[in-house]
């Protein structure tokens, strides 16, 4: 049990810091060196731990029912108004950190699908690699909320009139309350759509 708990957290871990540079790279790519100049675009985990996001809330969720694990790292900084892309560059950038995720959780799913059809890998492989699906379609999944803080409303905002940005910068302002309202109010409802995309992807 707590063997898993551990692999299950440097997953969560890597993969958290896999989304933020993803973050920082869109955002360097789309003219804004924030990221960069700020030491972030690396993948040493302890310029991007959160030991509240990335450590003590995993932990604490790891031992409960349900099997949703989910966190975060210290957010990526960048400039919006140093984006190209006009008021679509912040959506690019939050985008970039859930699309990551998924593209992790192919790779693994097809690796699992493929060591299986042919027979190679051992069993701790597949379990090592069906965590590392899971926990990246869990963080995709919760990060495309479109309520800020998440990388969803970013997305969502992008596409409203101005007039609603007050209502993203009240969220935002209120951020940590929202995120413990998600965890404990939609945990419900994400964990089994988590466990039907990941059925999909290993079907």
């Amino acid at each position: 049990m707590e063997t898993t708990v551990i692999f299950s957290i440097i997953i969560l871990v890597m993969s958290v810091v896999l989304h933020e540079v993803s973050h920082g790279f869109v955002a360097y790519m789309l003219g804004d060196p924030t990221a960069k100049i700020a030491g972030r675009l690396t993948l040493n985990p302890l310029k991007h731990l959160d030991w509240m996001g990335s450590v003590i809330v995993p932990l604490i969720l790891s031992l409960l029912p349900g099997n949703f694990i989910v966190g975060w790292a210290k957010p990526v900084p960048y400039n919006p108004h140093m984006l190209r892309g006009g008021k679509y560059g912040p959506a690019l950038v939050a985008g970039a950190g859930p699309v990551m995720n998924l593209a992790i959780a192919i790779f693994f799913a097809f690796l699992i699908r493929s060591s299986l059809a042919m027979s190679i890998g051992g069993s701790t492989m597949v379990i090592l690699s069906g965590s590392i699906v899971l926990i990246n379609v869990a963080l995709a999944i919760f990060n495309l909320i479109p309520i800020a803080p998440f990388d969803g409303s970013k997305i969502l905002f992008a596409f409203l009139p101005h007039r609603w940005h007050g209502v993203e910068t009240w969220l935002e302002r209120n951020q940590m309350i929202i995120i413990l309202v998600v965890i404990l109010g939609v945990g419900s409802i994400l964990s089994p759509l988590t466990s039907l995309i990941v059925r999909l992807l290993l079907w």
